[in-house]
């Protein structure tokens, strides 16, 4: 599967040689429903301290925000008037989450994924200058591919990851997504061959 597309002077002389059984470009770093999940998770946590603050506010604290602001201008040293402090740090850490989510949905729903060749021995891949590649005995064999044959997704499990500090402490291996591209199920077929012949601990 070789997509029409020409690709940088750097990433022919890396590959020299090589036969390329496979050349896409990503048109997404990763997949739409990952970079939704965080762009709406951020605008409802936003949504949910604005809420917080413009109608629960007053209750909590009268006088409000100012009320907060004059408490930290005229705190001492063991005045009980500090916890207005404490207050506002919680709100500033909350918003910075939320801000954080949304920007990263932001950012990874208009990032480009860079191209993708495979090879018999390696998947190569080139954005922005950086090249990076893995051989495939690096992959764990398991691979979903979502989308169509015109536009999808192919996500690949890597052998390497790392442990959630959630309350399972499961591993979570590390992804590597060739995501917006056309042709997956063919790409998918070579994927998988290559990394079942290259398999460190075959069955």
């Amino acid at each position: 599967m070789n997509e029409q597309i020409t690709l940088p002077e750097e990433l022919n002389i890396f590959l020299g040689s090589e036969n390329r059984e496979f050349t896409v470009y990503g048109r997404r770093a990763r997949p739409i429903g990952s970079s939704m999940y965080q762009l709406i998770f951020g605008i409802v946590w936003l949504g949910f301290l604005t809420f917080f603050l413009s109608f629960f506010l007053e209750s909590f604290s009268p006088g409000g925000i100012k009320q907060i602001i004059s408490n930290m201008s005229n705190a001492e040293e063991g005045n009980p008037e500090q916890s207005g402090i404490v207050f506002l740090i919680v709100i500033i850490v909350f918003v910075l989450v939320g801000l954080y989510m949304l920007f990263s949905g932001l950012f990874s729903l208009m990032k480009r994924g860079g191209y993708f060749v495979g090879t018999p021995t390696r998947l190569v891949r080139f954005n922005r200058g950086k090249m990076m590649w893995d051989n495939w005995d690096q992959f764990n064999g398991c691979i979903e591919v979502s989308g169509n044959n015109n536009r999808g997704t192919i996500t690949l499990e890597m052998r390497t990851g790392h442990k959630s500090f959630g309350k399972t402490n499961s591993y979570v291996p590390n992804i590597v997504y060739i995501s917006g591209v056309p042709g997956v199920y063919e790409i998918e077929q070579i994927c998988r061959k290559r990394i079942k012949e290259h398999d460190p601990t075959p069955v």
